[in-house]
């Protein structure tokens, strides 16, 4: 199991934003001084232009690199740039180490899956995971699954996507909620799974089965995971109702999928997000909880 990650992440941040250093810092402390701890660990890669161009505009890859904000929740820190890069550089490391067999996990900021071909928003700024679905599918896989179980809508992943052939996005996710997308399908490959608030937790788990039932039914041969862990009952950002146990069985799914894998941190903010992070990666490598 390898984690990339890189402490230049929590470089950036602005006081009371929820995504904060801490969330990537605590979880590393927390990895590392888990014992034994079963974790290789590397830093990631800049993305190369040529692979953030499959997913983004030229004119976007030049926005993100201006002073200016793009909005109240997504501020044009300095480095911001090189930061997004590196994280798509995550993505991209994750994905070829899925592709020999080995599972891995890119726990990076910032994230990514709100940002669309061409806007930076909801705290990201260069969609790493699409990015990385877009490589996998330019370099030789034929079915690749964008799984996302963030509690808000992936709503860049499905524009960079929609009516891609050969790739599919899954995604469960509360709404009414941030960014009030994702309510119906939308093309033929973008398939939505809303949960109300405060959602019983095992209605809850009931959706989170048929999307994964309908991740089975593409017969995938490499899924990128969109892992965000705020749907976590404790989380503040929304009204979620999921346990640590079930990011456990998350990644049990996964790994019952057995194709390869990999997974990409999107969000959650709770005080319990290392707690939340570890239990998927127990449940990813066939560990008890």
């Amino acid at each position: 199991m390898t984690i990339i990650t890189d402490p230049r992440c929590t470089e950036y941040g602005a006081p009371g934003h929820p995504e904060r250093p801490e969330r990537v810092s605590r979880t590393v402390e927390l990895l590392k001084n888990s014992a034994p701890s079963p974790f290789r660990w590397e830093l990631p890669p800049e993305a190369e232009d040529k692979a953030l161009l499959r997913a983004h505009t030229p004119g976007h890859l030049q926005r993100v690199r201006l002073p200016e904000d793009f909005d109240g929740d997504t501020p044009a820190y300095p480095r911001i740039a090189e930061h997004a890069r590196r994280s798509a550089g995550g993505a991209l490391r994750a994905l070829a180490l899925a592709r020999t067999g080995e599972t891995a996990l890119s726990l990076l900021r910032p994230p990514g899956h709100h940002a669309t071909t061409d806007r930076a928003m909801g705290f990201c700024y260069l969609n790493s995971v699409a990015i990385a679905a877009l490589e996998a599918q330019a370099t030789g896989c034929k079915r690749v699954a964008v799984f996302d179980f963030d509690v808000h809508h992936g709503n860049g992943t499905e524009d960079i996507l929609v009516d891609n052939p050969g790739l599919i996005f899954i995604s469960i996710h509360q709404h009414p909620c941030y960014p009030g997308t994702g309510v119906t399908n939308r093309g033929a490959n973008c398939f939505n799974f809303p949960v109300r608030p405060h959602i019983p937790r095992a209605e809850y788990r009931a959706v989170l089965a048929g999307a994964v039932a309908k991740l089975q039914e593409f017969r995938p041969d490499m899924v990128a995971v969109s892992a965000g862990f705020d749907a976590y009952v404790h989380d503040p950002l929304a009204q979620g109702t999921l346990e640590r146990e079930d990011f456990h069985w998350l990644g049990e799914k996964v790994r019952a999928l057995s194709v390869p894998a990999f997974s990409v941190l999107e969000g959650g903010y709770s005080e319990e997000l290392p707690r939340l992070i570890l239990a998927y990666l127990h449940g990813l490598n066939g560990w008890a909880l």
